[in-house]
């Protein structure tokens, strides 16, 4: 800036947070405030010398507050140029005094949108006019002068302000991030207007808008991708459900993997999906052992015995806090554990796992407040090559009213209890989802085949013997009475299935064949 013009800030936020320091920190570098409304109020109570922009401008604030900074003494600060010829006599001859630094921030638009039973004349009213105007102009100007718009930036610009001035690159850091704020900003419009104006279309245009955009912040960059040789990161929404994975907290352990979060996405998904004490034990983002028991520590236990082999270096989820009693048959000899996910840790119980396993300065501890809470509907995302898949997830409970014995035999009381167990692990199985349980035991898992009966034969290789007497749960239909005859072979005496082939005939003679089973569900869960 000009040696010239004194040193002007021009500050109209409506985030405050650590802005008195900030603005504090401008004035003993020589700068003067300029502010409006709620933001010179802010300052003026903290004893900040500032002018109030009417003061400037000549022209007061009106229609309560809409019209206070688009004035073209305020843009003209932002977008003049005082080493352009044409720009200096426009400057001189109008009085304008460039401003140096911009300070501004937009009105809470996506925070009043997500409170429950907000009007659209209250979201209409939080729709920010001049401060997208002043931020524009000053990213536009960035050659000339800074754009800040977020108290993270702030301490970086103080320091290099200390110095002199702001250099080119910062400025154009500050200027991305600029443009990033307001096109988010401009987005979360967009969508809502979409979403407010349908409807008058179609049901399917309600859910999915003819254009979408996603908002996500980078969390953290990551080792690498699901191999070394590719880089990663981890992006999360701006205001992530309590529910999810971008919510959890890790309090110990190495940093998180690509892979790790896949696996503990899962194992998050899984564990909350049971009322009772439950544990399960992920690999490659699909269950090798899954329980639910009295306890905690009895539900482990059975877990982990479900398939022991695959469990080494698996990832747990619990829905529970984890005890002690848990904890001394996680540092077993011989079992080596990546990470943990649960709503919490005893106090004992987190030091044991920090202090005992010869894995304890690696284990990834996780928690996950949404435990308890039921997470809202939502849309889930697929990447495809040059574009994206939207769908609904399939996060929701089955209902259970529509379930249909479509066989001679009745499910026994435990029939039933299993069946309702394996239902619910199944759904969270890569397709062709095959499993076998029993006693509140998922004792063989037959996941990612191409055929349905690879599936089941594999599940029964798997269970070893465990599964007589036991259930057996299939993401989708029996599309011939194979799979039913591998089940029977292994024992199995009760199935659950979604029902609908052609062949459903047939699989049913199957089951009344061997004495067993059958409920037909009505709904598919196929997961690719």
């Amino acid at each position: 800036m000009s040696d010239s013009f004194p040193r002007r800030a021009l500050v109209s936020v409506s985030d405050k947070t650590d802005l008195s320091p900030f603005i504090k920190g401008l004035v003993e570098l020589g700068f003067e405030i300029i502010s409006t409304g709620g933001t010179r109020k802010k300052l003026e109570s903290e004893n900040i010398p500032v002018m109030d922009i009417s003061e400037y401008t000549g022209f007061p604030e009106i229609m309560n507050g809409r019209v206070k900074t688009l004035h073209p003494k305020v843009h003209g600060a932002i977008l003049g140029r005082p080493d352009l010829e044409s720009d200096a006599i426009a400057i001189k001859e109008h009085g304008i005094i460039p401003f140096e630094i911009v300070v501004c921030n937009l009105y809470p638009f996506e925070q009043t949108i997500a409170k429950e039973g907000v009007t659209i004349e209250e979201a209409i009213e939080q729709i920010d006019i001049g401060g997208p105007s002043m931020v524009r102009s000053t990213a536009k100007n960035h050659a000339y002068v800074g754009i800040v718009t977020a108290p993270s930036q702030y301490q970086l610009v103080l320091d290099e302000l200390k110095k002199g001035e702001l250099t080119l690159e910062t400025r154009r850091q500050l200027t991305a991030a600029a443009f990033e704020m307001t096109a988010k900003y401009d987005r979360a419009i967009a969508d809502y207007m979409a979403e407010i104006t349908s409807g008058n279309k179609n049901e399917e245009a309600e859910s999915f808008p003819q254009n979408f955009s996603i908002n996500l912040v980078k969390k953290s960059n990551l080792r690498y991708g699901e191999n070394p040789h590719q880089a990663a990161a981890f992006y999360v929404e701006q205001n992530p459900d309590p529910t999810s994975l971008a919510s959890a907290e890790q309090l110990h352990g190495k940093e998180l993997s690509y892979n790790n979060l896949l696996d503990l996405d899962s194992a998050l998904s899984i564990s909350r999906d049971f009322e009772q004490p439950a544990a399960v034990v992920l690999k490659h983002t699909n269950p090798c052992g899954c329980a639910i028991a009295e306890s905690l520590s009895e539900a482990f236990t059975k877990a982990y015995a479900g398939d022991p082999i695959s469990a080494f270096g698996s990832i747990i989820g619990f829905n529970r806090p984890v005890d002690t009693a848990t904890v001394e048959l996680l540092c077993e000899p011989n079992r080596f554990i990546e990470a943990i996910i649960a709503p919490s840790f005893d106090e004992e119980a987190f030091k044991m796992l920090t202090t005992i396993p010869k894995w304890k300065n690696n284990v990834r501890l996780m928690t996950s407040s949404g435990y308890s809470m039921k997470s809202s509907p939502s849309l889930e995302y697929r990447r495809v090559t040059g574009g994206l898949l939207l769908q609904d997830r399939d996060d929701q409970a089955d209902p259970q009213d529509e379930w249909k014995v479509a066989t001679k035999r009745e499910p026994t009381e435990q029939e039933w209890i299993d069946l309702k167990f394996a239902w619910t692990v199944c759904r969270h199985v890569k397709s062709n989802a095959i499993v076998y349980a029993i006693n509140g035991q998922l004792v063989g898992t037959g996941a990612g085949q191409m055929s349905r009966l690879d599936s089941a034969f594999i599940a029964a290789h798997k269970s070893d013997g465990r599964s007589k007497g036991g259930v057996v749960g299939s993401d989708a239909f029996f599309p011939f009475r194979d799979g039913v005859d591998e089940a029977a072979a292994a024992g199995i005496k009760a199935v659950i299935q979604p029902g609908g082939s052609r062949n459903d005939d047939q699989v049913i003679e199957a089951c009344n064949e061997h004495g067993m089973t059958m409920i037909f569900t009505g709904r598919r869960h196929f997961k690719h």
